[in-house]
């Protein structure tokens, strides 16, 4: 299925890619920031912090576009970085939950405007959460106000660009210690996507074309 496919037609292949909501708190494979990296990967088991974060699937005329938000200057972690809206779980939420609230919160998504497909991979961050990405459609039109204190601004990019492995740069910097670490980053106009949103992209693609970490 092309990526830049009529939204009609690629909404039931988009499903068909996803774990099913019931798959939720089974071990499923994941995947994260240190598959680029794995001699930086920690020893042993590690308590992970359970997040989520909502893949929304705005369905165009054009075809399909993923709302993004960059995040707030005034944040004291991942300021004016691309984010999907998410964040952690709270005790006792589910990931669709989490993410249909913490989209309600940060862009004003209603959560009635979001048909939930289901789970894309699980995402493991080099500072320690499990990111679960939940995938949803949503139909316009949609009125979103971003919270001042979370997000500086909310927009679309194109699902076919991002589902292109071509846009997908393998890019690199070096830490105090002298250790080079690899990310992925995804460039549309002027915004730069890296880090664990271009790595949950990168996951989803390889989810829905069957390629693999390169």
């Amino acid at each position: 299925m092309r990526p830049n496919a009529h939204p009609d037609e690629i909404r039931d292949w988009v499903r068909q890619h996803l774990d099913p909501l019931e798959a939720h708190g089974t071990d499923r494979p994941h995947r994260s920031d240190f598959d680029l990296n794995p001699e930086m990967a920690p020893k042993g088991a590690a308590a992970l912090t359970p997040a989520a974060v909502l893949v929304p699937l705005v369905e165009r005329e054009h075809g399909l576009s993923v709302l993004l938000t960059r995040r707030s200057d005034t944040l004291r972690r991942h300021t004016g970085q691309i984010a999907l809206p998410g964040g952690r779980m709270d005790a006792g939420e589910t990931p669709w939950e989490a993410a249909l609230r913490e989209a309600e919160e940060e862009i004003g998504l209603a959560r009635h405007l979001v048909e939930v497909a289901g789970l894309s991979t699980p995402y493991r961050t080099g500072t320690g959460y499990l990111i679960t990405p939940v995938v949803g459609f949503v139909t316009p039109p949609v009125d979103l106000t971003p919270n001042p204190h979370e997000v500086a601004e909310i927009f679309e990019t194109p699902f076919g660009f991002l589902m292109d492995p071509a846009n997908h740069e393998r890019r690199h910097y070096d830490q105090p210690t002298g250790e080079r670490r690899y990310f992925y980053a995804i460039t549309h106009e002027e915004r730069t996507i890296w880090g664990a949103t271009a790595g949950v992209l990168r996951a989803l693609y390889d989810r829905l074309y069957g390629a693999s970490v390169a």
